[in-house]
């Protein structure tokens, strides 16, 4: 039996900290101080009522106020949203020593530098080695221990298969995957092209309109593969559970808080009002903004990116935005991945 720690007691960390237990390890479950209600509360009932109701933790995960610091985790995984993932890692110092693993489950880039957090993961806890887990993987399904595929990437071969043995159960599958350039860019970008997906839907006037979310989807994911590409990740990758999975479950999933986002943008209701009523983080807020910068700094093509950008961010008027993308100029399907003329 291994032991290992899940910091972060969101929906995502309560699931992992399931998944965890179920694969026979001994899981300490804690977060910041804020979080402190909840953990008293999955002491008493086993439940995070707020986060991720109606699952029952197996009685080797245990509700901490804080981990130990006598080190001794095999493995500490990291769940937390994208823009507290370096804060999180400060916080994570006393925890580890020198070969502990690092596993991210947050989706995202930091707004600022753009790097992906995998990187400020390594910037604070040089020593640790750094996995990615990411993929098509809904809390609340992995919660009912419904069939869920993802992948453990990381430039270290040893510790994505360390991550693999450590949480593979007969519920969730686990593939290696030492592209993570491409993971992270797949699990962030995703984000922005579902929030699109979800305005989409709420504005429609009548009927569906199923062939522009087609459109969307898969111009959405050339997007994501040719910034992908133009910073060294493997095309390939985007064709995966991490590119292609992802970006269809959070395009299409009720579950889905970006699609959910989308809707609420699409009705009228401001970008503070729907942060407000979803009470959960919604990530691609965050990443369309680092998405546009990184696309702008590197002159990548990124159409759909930029819309979503000047939706959230410049007041760009959400009926014009389709008939924009319909009125650019004449492409061929499989142009250049790279750079803009």
């Amino acid at each position: 039996m291994k032991r290992v720690a899940v910091w972060g007691c969101g929906s995502w960390g309560t699931a992992i900290a399931y998944t965890l237990a179920h694969a026979g390890n001994e899981v300490d479950l804690s977060g910041r101080s804020a979080d402190i209600d909840i953990l008293e509360g999955l002491r008493q009932r086993r439940e995070n009522a707020r986060y991720l109701p109606g699952v029952i933790l197996p009685e080797t995960v245990h509700a901490v106020d804080e981990l130990s610091r006598s080190g001794g985790y095999d493995a500490i995984f990291l769940g937390v949203p994208s823009h507290v993932v370096r804060e999180a890692a400060q916080c994570l110092q006393p925890f580890v020593s020198k070969g502990t693993l690092v596993v991210n489950l947050a989706k995202g880039l930091e707004e600022d530098s753009h790097l992906r957090l995998s990187e400020v993961i390594k910037q604070v806890l040089p020593e640790c080695p750094v996995v990615v887990l990411s993929g098509p993987s809904h809390a609340e399904e992995v919660g009912r221990e419904e069939a869920t595929a993802v992948v453990a990437a990381s430039t270290d071969e040893r510790a994505a298969l360390a991550v693999q043995q450590l949480i593979m159960t007969s519920f969730f599958r686990v593939y290696v995957n030492s592209d993570v350039i491409g993971v992270e860019l797949g699990g962030a970008l995703k984000n922005v092209i579902a929030l699109c997906s979800g305005v989409l839907e709420g504005s429609q006037s009548q009927g569906s309109r199923d062939n522009t979310k087609a459109a969307l989807i898969t111009r959405g994911l050339t997007e994501i593969t040719r910034l992908g590409v133009a910073v060294g990740a493997r095309e390939v990758t985007f064709s995966g559970l991490t590119g292609l999975g992802d970006l269809v479950v959070t395009c299409t999933s009720s579950h889905s808080r970006n699609l959910r986002a989308g809707r609420a943008l699409a009705g009228g209701k401001s970008l503070e009002q729907v942060q407000a009523e979803i009470g959960m983080v919604v990530e691609g807020v965050r990443a369309t903004r680092a998405a546009y910068g990184l696309s702008r700094r590197l002159n990548i093509s990124m159409p759909i990116t930029e819309k979503a950008y000047q939706v959230l961010y410049e007041n760009e008027p959400i009926d014009s935005v389709v008939q924009e993308l319909m009125a650019r100029s004449k492409k061929q399907e499989y142009e250049d991945l790279g750079m803009l003329e």
